[in-house]
């Protein structure tokens, strides 16, 4: 087992990843506690979680919130709140996130606010949690004119990462996950790129997954509250937050960012930051790993523009960009002109 560690301004908060993370992982803590999770993962995964809980003395209290990203809403965090007000949780209790990024998302956000902040734990059961969003303390849930409008920074007292949880996640899901791990190596990993085009990615888990967190661990110990350097972890999400939010979130957010990246790496060889070649590169691998590319004809380019409006990522009127100049190497743009966007949907359709 691995175990990282995540510098914040408060601390630092470890990150237990590998086979039996669960079994392994220590965290201070007892009394009532709040599990919550969605009914799918409740049924795959609570069972053992609960007995883990209650072995180190807690005594939890399961919270069960509906499956999707059309549910990371307010209404939801209503009920979440009202289930922990009756459960009787104090300042000192913990709440227990257990699913994917939507559960950590709300469930983080909930801690955040509930009682002014009380402590919380990520258990993510996806690849994509794992990578990506249970790390950082970035929580919050949507508004129905955007993607993460409303939320928190709100770090974790631990990740625990247990990749014996992913042998009961749908091919589709992996896939999705493999769209950030994708993004990591593009950010700030050449290797790890390299290893992904190059070996069976869903067998050598081993072999990337640590190097992929480890990429978000160290650009979140530098800018913690995404003031400068941490933007570049949302390479191509301005393209794939509009998606989600045109789809209705039928698109996945892995799916649109899988598509964000090649609008993203053609937008860079447009202006010079990259060549050609990298696109293929992306695509390629992209698409080996049954990911879509392409910017679905369902939206036009002026409604993809218009949703990005909302972007959180904007500078005044600008939208800020995070464009690839090479395998391991990104660029923070906030130029780019509506007629290039534009551009660059069109050339991915």
């Amino acid at each position: 087992m691995n175990i990282l560690h995540v510098k914040t301004p408060e601390g630092e908060y470890p990150i237990h990843i590998g086979a039996g993370a669960l079994d392994h992982a220590r965290f201070d803590g007892a009394g009532v506690c709040a599990l919550i999770t969605n009914s799918r993962v409740r049924a795959l995964h609570a069972p053992r979680v609960l007995a883990a809980l209650r072995a180190r003395g807690f005594d939890p209290r399961v919270i069960v919130i509906p499956d999707g990203e059309q549910f990371k809403n307010l209404d939801t965090l209503r009920a979440i709140y009202d289930q922990l007000i009756d459960a009787r949780l104090e300042r000192s209790s913990i709440i227990f996130a257990l699913g994917g990024g939507v559960v950590g998302d709300v469930a983080g956000f909930a801690a955040a606010t509930f009682l002014r902040g009380v402590v919380f734990v990520q258990m993510p059961t996806t690849l994509l949690a794992m990578v990506d969003s249970s790390i950082g303390g970035k929580v919050g849930v949507d508004h129905p004119r955007g993607k993460n409008l409303i939320g928190a920074f709100k770090q974790p007292r631990a990740v625990i990462a247990d990749t014996t949880m992913l042998a009961t996640l749908p091919d589709v899901e992996w896939r999705a996950g493999m769209a950030e791990v994708v993004k990591h190596g593009i950010i700030g990993d050449a290797e790890l790129f390299e290893i992904l085009e190059t070996r069976n990615w869903k067998l050598e888990i081993g072999n990337w997954i640590a190097r992929a967190i480890r990429v978000k661990v160290e650009i979140v110990a530098r800018d913690p509250f995404e003031r400068g350097e941490r933007a570049k972890l949302n390479l191509g999400h301005t393209f794939a937050h509009a998606l989600e939010t045109l789809s209705d979130y039928r698109l996945r957010h892995g799916e649109a960012v899988a598509i964000g990246l090649v609008c993203a790496t053609w937008l860079a060889a447009r202006r010079g930051l990259c060549d050609d070649a990298l696109i293929a590169r992306i695509e390629n691998l992209l698409r080996a790993i049954g990911l879509p590319t392409r910017v679905p004809r369902e939206f036009s380019a002026d409604a993809l523009f218009a949703a990005m409006q909302t972007d959180k990522k904007r500078v005044g009127a600008r939208l800020r960009f995070i464009l690839p100049r090479a395998i391991g190497a990104v660029a923070l743009v906030d130029d780019v002109p509506m007629a290039e966007v534009i551009a660059g949907i069109e050339k991915t359709r």
